[in-house]
C-alpha cells in the first residue's frame, strides 16, 4: 500500500477519536503498511511493532491522552504510537542522529509520559502517575502496557504487589505474543472479556461485596468460589491474588473488539489487567514465521524479505562471535563451566552453546538482578558460573554484584558486551559507566580487551581465577586480530607496551588502543596497552611517569571514576608529580546515532585525541573536546 488515505488525515490521538470502528480498521491496514514500509528503510524494532498496531489505535481512541497517562514498557512497540501522536513525518529519521528516538523519549513529546528502554518499568511508573494523580485530585488514567517477556521481571510484580494495596486506579495491559494460549482467544473469549468487563457483572460484583461485608464468612466463601470459577476460564487467578480485577485473554488484532472491552474498563476503578493476545510481525508474513530475525532490523526489500549476503572472503569474527565460540571451547574442557543470560541468547551469542550444552545453560528471562545471585549460589558449589550480560543490563543487577558476589569473593566471571559507545538505540542502551561503578568494588578484576585473540584471553584469564572477574568488549568487530585456538590466560595486572616514544605517553584501555597507536605515531610518543583496569600495572605507570612530561588516559568509558581515575589515584597516593590528560566519554547521556558519530562526539578519534594532547602540551584546554580532563598533580602527600 502505497498510498494511506485515512492515516494522512491524522496527526494527533483527538482526530482518531472521531473515527468510527470500521474506519478503525481500515487505519490498521495502513498503518501496518506503513511501518513496514517506513522501517524497511530505516532499520528499527518490526516485528514487536507490527504486532500491536490495532492495541495502539483502540488505547488512543478510549482514552484522553496524554491527559490519561500512557507508558509503554521497553518502547520496542511505540513506533504506531509514535506516528499516531504527531511524528510521522519524522519517521525517516528513526534512531540516527538528531532524529527520532527508537523509544519513546519524554522531550520528544507530551504523549510520550515516560522514558523507557529498559524491561518492565511501566508498571512502576504508571502506577506512580496514578497516585501522584490521585493526590493532587485530578481524574487522570494511568495505562501501562507490558509484554509477557517483561512480566518475567521481579520489579513488574513488585510494582502490582504495591498497586493492589493501593487500590490505585491503574489498568495494566498485558500484550502477549508468546504464551501458549492461543487456542483460548476466540468467539467465546471475546464474549466472557465483553461480559466480565460490562456493567452487569461489575455492578453484581461491587453490589454482592457490600452486603457480604456483613457477612465475613459468607464474603470470603464468595470470594474464592468466584476465584477458582474464572481460573478454569481465564488464567488470571495469579493477578487476582496480587489485587487486580482480571480480564481476557482478548483478541490484539481484533479492533473492534479491543474498543468495546477498553470502553468498559474506562468505567472501572482500582486496579485492572487485560490480557491482550497478539502475534509478533502480524501482517507480515516473514515476520510472522521468524520474529526474533525480525525483531531488529537493518533497511531490507520488504517484498524479498531479509536475505542473507554471501561473504565472498572469511570475514573477522565479531566480539559477540569471538565469546560464544570461546565459551564452548571452554565448556569441552570443563565440564563445570554453566553459563547464564537474562534473557539475550542471541544477542550475547550464546545460540551455539545453548544448543550443544543444554543442561549447563540457564536462560532466566528478563530477571538481571536473579542472574546474578543465581551465579553466586551457583559458584558456592564449585560450578563455574559465567554471566553473558550487556554492559547496560548488569546496571540493574548492581546491588547483587556487591553484595552477593563481590563482597563473598565469588569466583563469577562476566562477559559484558556492548561496552563502551553503542548507537541507534541511544543512551538507554549505552554502556559508558561499566568501568566506573566495578572498579570501586573490592575483588573485582577487571580487562580491557584491545582486539579479538586479546578477548578470548581474558575470557579464559577471568574463568581461571578464584573471585569475581569482569571482560567488558565493545559491539561489533574489533581490529581483526584472528583468535587463537587454544585457553592460553594472560598475566594478571601486567600491561604490554606497544610503542616507545618521548615526553608523551598514552595509556590505552581496550578498544581506544587502535586510535592511540596512530596518534602515537602522529606525535612520537609512547602508547601502552593497559589490559587491566583493576589491578593497574602500577609499576610500569610509576616508570612512565617518571620518563614522561604527560601521561595521557584514553577509555571508552566515562571520565568520571573510569581507568584514568584509576592511574590518578595510584599516583596521587604515591605523591609523584606529572601532568596528566584523561580523555574518555563526556559527562552527559549522549544521544543516539552510529558509533563513529558517536566516538567523534566524546572527541575520540584520532585528530580529536591529538589536538587535545598538543594543545595540552602547550598549556591550553580543547573547546571542542567534551570528555577531555586535564590534572596537573604538582605536590606529594
Amino acid at each position: 500500500m502505497d498510498t494511506y488515505p485515512l492515516l494522512d488525515t491524522i496527526t494527533s490521538p483527538e482526530q482518531l477519536r472521531s473515527l468510527s470502528v470500521a474506519e478503525l480498521k481500515q487505519l490498521s491496514q495502513e498503518l501496518r503498511a506503513f511501518l513496514l514500509a517506513s522501517v524497511a528503510r530505516t532499520g528499527g524494532h518490526l516485528a514487536a511493532n507490527l504486532g500491536t498496531v490495532e492495541l495502539t489505535i483502540a488505547v488512543h481512541h478510549v482514552f484522553n491522552t496524554p491527559e490519561d497517562f500512557l507508558v509503554w514498557d521497553v518502547g520496542h512497540q511505540s513506533y504506531a504510537h509514535k506516528i499516531l501522536t504527531g511524528r510521522r513525518g519524522g519517521m525517516d529519521k528513526l534512531r540516527i542522529k538528531d532524529g527520532l528516538a527508537g523509544f519513546p523519549k519524554r522531550d520528544e513529546s507530551p504523549y510520550d509520559t515516560f522514558g523507557v528502554g529498559h524491561s518492565s518499568t511501566s508498571i512502576s511508573a504508571a502506577l506512580g502517575m496514578a497516585l501522584g494523580a490521585r493526590q493532587l485530585g485530578q481524574e487522570r488514567k494511568a495505562i501501562a502496557v507490558i509484554g509477557d517477556g517483561a512480566m518475567t521481571a521481579g520489579m513488574a510484580f513488585e510494582a502490582m504487589n504495591h498497586a493492589g494495596d493501593e487500590k490505585a486506579d491503574l489498568l495494566v495491559i498485558l500484550n502477549d505474543n508468546n504464551m501458549s494460549i492461543s487456542p483460548n482467544v476466540g468467539a467465546m473469549n471475546r464474549y466472557l472479556a465483553s461480559l466480565l468487563t460490562g456493567p452487569l457483572y461489575s455492578g453484581v460484583r461491587e453490589g454482592s461485596k457490600k452486603v457480604l461485608d456483613r457477612m465475613p464468612p459468607m464474603r470470603e466463601f464468595m470470594r474464592r468460589a468466584e476465584e477458582h470459577v474464572k481460573g478454569m476460564i481465564v488464567p488470571g487467578t495469579l493477578f487476582e491474588e496480587l489485587g487486580f480485577n482480571y480480564y481476557g485473554p482478548v483478541d490484539g488484532h481484533d479492533v473492534a473488539g479491543l474498543v468495546k472491552v477498553l470502553r468498559n474498563l474506562h468505567a472501572l476503578e482500582g486496579p485492572l489487567l487485560l490480557h491482550v493476545v497478539t502475534k509478533k510481525g502480524f501482517g507480515y508474513e516473514p515476520a510472522e514465521q521468524d520474529p526474533c530475525a525480525y525483531h531488529g532490523v537493518g533497511s531490507f526489500d520488504p517484498e524479498q524479505g531479509l536475505v542473507s549476503k554471501p561473504n565472498k572472503k572469511p570475514s573477522s569474527p565479531t566480539y559477540t562471535e569471538v565469546f560464544g565460540q570461546w565459551l564452548c571451547d571452554q565448556a569441552m574442557a570443563d565440564e563445570r563451566l554453566v553459563a547464564i543470560t537474562p534473557a539475550m541468547r542471541e544477542g550475547s551469542g550464546l545460540v551455539s552453546y545453548a544448543e550443544r550444552f543444554p543442561d549447563r545453560y540457564h536462560d532466566v528471562g528478563i530477571a538481571e538482578q536473579h542472574a546474578l545471585t543465581l551465579a553466586g549460589g551457583l559458584a558456592c558449589t564449585g560450578v563455574k558460573p559465567v554471566v553473558a550480560i550487556y554492559s547496560t543490563f548488569l546496571q540493574r543487577g548492581y546491588d547483587q554484584l556487591v553484595h552477593d558476589i563481590a563482597l563473598q569473593k565469588l569466583p563469577v566471571l562476566f562477559a559484558i558486551d556492548r561496552a563502551g559507545v553503542v548507537g541507534p538505540d541511544g543512551p538507554t542502551h549505552a554502556g559508558s559507566f561499566d568501568i566506573s561503578f566495578m572498579r570501586c568494588l573490592p575483588n573485582m578484576v577487571i580487562m580491557t580487551p584491545a582486539d579479538e585473540n586479546e578477548c578470548r584471553r581474558m575470557l579464559t584469564t577471568g574463568y581461571l581465577l578464584d573471585q569475581p572477574a569482569a571482560v567488558r568488549y565493545p559491539r561489533g568487530k574489533g581490529p581483526g586480530v584472528a583468535p587463537e585456538s587454544g585457553l592460553l590466560p594472560l598475566p594478571v595486572g601486567k600491561a604490554e607496551m606497544r610503542r616507545n616514544g618521548k615526553e608523551v605517553a598514552i595509556l590505552a584501555f581496550g578498544a581506544p588502543l587502535t586510535i592511540s597507536l596512530e596518534v602515537g605515531e602522529r606525535l612520537n610518543a609512547t602508547v601502552v596497552n593497559m589490559r587491566f583496569v583493576k589491578p593497574l600495572d602500577t609499576q610500569l605507570i610509576q616508570e612512565l611517569a617518571e620518563q614522561h612530561n604527560l601521561l595521557v588516559t584514553v577509555e571508552d568509558n566515562v571520565v568520571a571514576g573510569g581507568a584514568g581515575s584509576a592511574v590518578a589515584e595510584y599516583l596521587h597516593q604515591q605523591g609523584i608529580m606529572v601532568s596528566m590528560l584523561h580523555l574518555g566519554l563526556p559527562d552527559r547521556f549522549q544521544g543516539q546515532g552510529s558509533r563513529e558519530e558517536l566516538l567523534e562526539d566524546a572527541g575520540l578519534t584520532a585528530n580529536a585525541i591529538a589536538e587535545a594532547i598538543e594543545l595540552r602540551l602547550q598549556g591550553k584546554t580543547c573547546a571542542t573536546g567534551p570528555a577531555s580532563i586535564i590534572s596537573d598533580q604538582t605536590g606529594k602527600l
